[in-house]
């Protein structure tokens, strides 16, 4: 008698059937496991939703995660209950919500991102200038393939992007000459790559039955590829990967320390600085929406509140006064700097309290900041 599949083999087949990225995939994995071991390692065939409604409340009193991290459990557990094991869940009524915080995006000025750009060198700086030249996520990126960007028509099309849905995007222009370059090294690779009977790369769901050779053409290459190339043991193909993400993110990460912006910024902090300055510069909400692939103009209309006039474009009435405010250089600069009424109330005459070493040093405090 043949052995049933396991549980995580069937959630599996399930998500690839229905489409979904290999990282929905690997968190909708690693929720039932987790919920699996709150349970005490009992099958999700013997739990219904009082469990659930536990492992829930537990993530958002215990555990203190953020909302959306809720939700993605919720989310994989329904997914296992009604698409896998075929239950419907009643209603969870008992289950108490991680509270929702809604958060400003961080955004850098223009001559904040030309200064991190600046410390960027190679295929880092070429990828951070098309996350803020045409709005793209980090993965959307990576993974345009080389017919997806079109010089002719100034055009990126992203595939298959957050929700599995098709957009264009402008292909920005100071840009155009660098990439070509960049596109005639990937070709002349890919010629050698070929040349030793490599040059594959992987291909979305069943389009390498469909199309056997496609793997191998210059159109389906990925636009920035890795260094390295790997062997694919069920097909025994010699393929590249794209570009890791990591090192994007290790790049930008040490280029915006580099620069002494003093923001948590990232990579995505590039998409976010995109929208904001087409916002400034007139562009209207439903254009961005379009550029960025939002499903709703609610969630364009967060850069709203971060354009460069304040929160609602709201003028401080500072700004109305005719008597200028103090300097805080020339405060700085004065031989009592902060506290020079308190000083010279003291008639104690005893020296001020030596600083403590550590607070001196740059790179140390830098090191905590960070």
């Amino acid at each position: 008698m043949d052995t049933p599949p396991r549980l995580l083999t069937l959630v599996r087949h399930s998500l690839r059937t229905e489409h979904y990225s290999p990282r929905t995939e690997s968190a909708y994995v690693d929720w039932i496991v987790r919920f699996v071991h709150f349970c005490g390692l009992r099958h999700p065939r013997e739990l219904g939703a009082l469990e659930v409604e536990r492992f829930l409340t537990h993530l958002a009193t215990e555990g203190k995660v953020a909302a959306a991290t809720q939700n993605q459990a919720l989310a994989a557990l329904l997914y296992l209950y009604r698409k896998v094991l075929g239950v419907e869940l009643p209603w969870l009524d008992g289950l108490v919500r991680a509270p929702q915080r809604p958060r400003l995006p961080v955004v850098l000025s223009k001559a904040e991102v030309a200064a991190v750009l600046a410390e960027l060198q190679g295929t880092p700086r070429l990828i951070g200038g098309l996350l803020y030249g045409a709005g793209l996520r980090l993965l959307e990126c990576l993974q345009l393939r080389i017919k997806d960007v079109d010089f002719d028509r100034h055009a990126i099309t992203v595939r298959s992007g957050k929700g599995d849905r098709d957009r264009q995007t402008l292909l920005p222009a100071p840009l155009r000459t660098e990439l070509l370059r960049h596109r005639e090294l990937v070709d002349r690779r890919h010629r050698q790559d070929v040349q030793r009977g490599a040059g594959w790369v992987e291909l979305p769901h069943a389009l390498a039955e469909k199309l056997p050779n496609a793997g191998r053409q210059w159109a389906w290459q990925w636009f920035f590829p890795a260094t390295r190339t790997y062997l694919h043991e069920p097909t025994g193909q010699h393929r590249r990967h794209h570009f890791h993400e990591t090192a994007v993110q290790k790049a930008v990460h040490e280029a915006v320390l580099r620069s002494r912006i003093a923001k948590r910024a990232s990579c995505h902090t590039f998409r976010h600085s995109f929208a904001t300055h087409l916002l400034q510069d007139g562009t209207d909400l439903r254009t961005i929406q379009k550029l960025l692939g939002h499903a709703d103009v609610r969630t364009t209309m967060i850069y709203t509140h971060v354009v460069d006039r304040g929160p609602f474009g709201v003028r401080s009435p500072l700004e109305s006064l005719d008597v200028a405010a103090p300097s805080a250089t020339q405060h700085l600069a004065s031989p009592a700097g902060f506290g020079a009424a308190d000083s010279a109330g003291d008639d104690d005459g005893g020296d001020a309290p030596e600083l403590d070493s550590s607070a001196e040093d740059p790179g140390r405090s830098g090191e905590r900041g960070e």
